[in-house]
């Protein structure tokens, strides 16, 4: 799905950063952060935060774009008939997401793998997948397995595997205030129940190429 937002292009050394936002709505989120830096005690017409409220509503619109985009659809662009019937495997993709609970980051690793049925897909589109559904006020549970069932629905293979490991900052920073954790997920469909196909898989994902 295409945005009607207004670009913002700046070319720096050869790379053209593009920022899509609608106006509109960036000023009504940066007058709420106005208000809500006032209660918090600061001051909003002191430098370093005349800025910020319109700073974090970019910023927000940004992290949440995913709202915009067709995972889906951007499978469906890069499928290509293939007679090729064992495990594909996409690792240590990175994934960086909001949780919607206290609107904090998590981030981590997600390892992706499905078995064709008559069907490949071109391997940067897995990761694109991951980043339209981290793109969102999420929940560790349900991103992997809204990645699961995306693949599963659009390409019909054999069976999709998916693991996500993350560190969230609302336990690192907050809370329990345990730095070290990492939270692991995981979804399976079809082939990937089984045992053994689902311990190749994750022989896979640990091994290393060095």
């Amino acid at each position: 799905m295409e945005t009607n937002f207004p670009l913002n292009e700046e070319e720096i050394d050869g790379y053209v950063k593009i920022d899509r936002y609608n106006p509109e709505k960036i000023a009504r989120i940066a007058s709420h952060y106005t208000e809500i830096l006032e209660l918090l005690g600061e001051d909003p017409s002191r430098q370093g935060l005349l800025k910020t409220p319109e700073r974090v509503a970019k910023a927000l619109q940004y992290l949440t774009h995913g709202y915009d985009l067709d995972a889906a659809a951007i499978l469906r662009g890069a499928m290509f008939e293939e007679e090729y019937s064992q495990m594909v495997v996409v690792k240590d993709i990175e994934v960086y997401s909001m949780c919607e609970h206290h609107m904090l980051p998590f981030f981590g690793k997600a390892h992706v793998a499905y078995i064709p049925n008559g069907h490949i897909v071109g391997l940067s589109k897995i990761p694109r997948v991951i980043d339209i559904f981290a793109r969102r006020l999420q929940v560790q549970e349900r991103l992997t397995n809204e990645i699961r069932d995306c693949i599963q629905n659009t390409l019909n293979p054999v069976g999709v595997a998916v693991v996500i490991e993350c560190k969230h900052l609302c336990m690192c920073m907050r809370g329990v205030q345990k730095q070290n954790s990492v939270t692991t997920t995981s979804a399976f469909t079809g082939e990937f129940a089984h045992e053994r196909t689902r311990n190749e898989f994750l022989r896979l994902i640990t091994a290393s190429l060095d």
